[in-house]
């Protein structure tokens, strides 16, 4: 074996209909970067798909990809699985056959975006922390009860790695060149694609402190918010949230009117039906649970605002929601301006 074959990491990424493009580029590019900046090829990775061929990606873009069967009898460093919509459509027998070869085999095992559903339902995840993206966190923790689910942009265990996706998939690349090749190459590599600061395990996917474009509300409603993140299954009155943050019932009022554009009993409504949304899209549950579990003690009242927020009812939702919204005909997530609910 030669000097440039001895460090040689193979990697395989599967990805299925509708995969997040961009986190799965974002992973792959730090290692596309590390093999320029050394002139060796270190990490050697195979893009595959059940079918093969053109594979849509959520945002509409096509990747060419090659076969998975071609590769089940291959064996790999890494084998990460890249999934975004619906990745129940892409569980079949054949491919969590395979993961769980690859796991036998020794293989590092990991999943961007949703593809942690995937790597779960092959009982790949049993027993080890893990994470996906907050929109499915609700959904994930429902249908996967033995997995210590996290809310961290990337979570390692043992020989298990699980990453929320978007712009993260750079850091869990990055954190995996650090390993295997040294500090020095992985800073240079995360230099050479612009990524300013690796992020750190136990970092949160929604940090309270932290706004994108540095805009900042006061304090005060941040704790509100954060306290009725804590009770959405057994809602506080307002004036209870008020007492907890230390504020008055009317200058919580005033502030959430000026710094969200709502009231806080509205906003309070609406993280709950988007909690609910994300029941109703992404599991089997009954609408009645559904319904409890977001904080509504009536299933007529929680239809009610559930088509009022989100155009039409949880039960439609439940079919036309596993659709990605841009391919769906109105209404999407939210109705029109002007169309009031009924």
């Amino acid at each position: 074996m030669t000097d440039k074959d001895r460090h040689l990491i193979q990697l395989l990424i599967i990805v299925t209909p509708n995969f997040n493009l961009t986190a799965t580029a974002a992973f792959i590019d730090p290692f596309r970067a590390a093999n320029y900046l050394e002139g060796v090829t270190r990490f050697r990775w195979n893009l595959v798909s059940a079918n093969g061929g053109m594979c849509l990606a959520s945002n509409g873009f096509s990747v060419e990809t090659q076969r998975l069967a071609d590769f089940q009898s291959d064996g790999f460093d890494i084998v990460v699985m890249s999934a975004s919509w619906t990745p129940e459509t892409a569980r079949t027998p054949q491919l969590l056959a395979a993961l769980r070869k690859w796991a036998r085999a020794g293989s590092i095992m990991g999943a961007l975006d949703t593809g942690g559903f995937i790597l779960a339902d092959a009982g790949l995840l049993s027993g080890h922390r893990a994470t996906v993206h907050y929109e499915h966190i609700d959904a994930f923790k429902e249908l996967h009860s033995d997995v210590d689910v996290s809310e961290d942009i990337f979570v390692r265990d043992d020989k298990r790695f699980t990453c929320a996706g978007g712009i993260a998939s750079a850091d869990i690349a990055l954190h995996i060149i650090r390993a295997s090749s040294g500090d020095a190459l992985a800073n240079a590599a995360a230099r050479y694609i612009f990524h300013p600061s690796l992020r750190q395990p136990g970092t949160s996917q929604n940090p309270a402190s932290i706004e994108p474009l540095g805009s900042h509300v006061p304090a005060s409603i941040r704790q509100a918010i954060v306290v009725m993140e804590q009770y959405l299954e057994n809602p506080l009155s307002v004036p209870d949230i008020a007492d907890k943050v230390g504020i008055s019932h009317r200058q919580m009022d005033r502030l959430f009117l000026r710094y969200v554009g709502k009231s806080p009993a509205i906003y309070y409504r609406d993280i709950r039906l988007d909690r609910a949304r994300g029941l109703v899209t992404q599991t089997d549950m009954p609408m009645s649970e559904i319904a409890i579990a977001s904080g509504f003690a009536s299933q007529v009242h929680f239809s009610r605002a559930y088509r009022e927020r989100f155009g039409l009812p949880p039960r439609t939702d439940r079919v036309e929601g596993r659709i990605p919204f841009e391919f769906r005909a109105w209404p999407m997530h939210r109705k029109p301006d002007g169309i009031q609910g009924v």
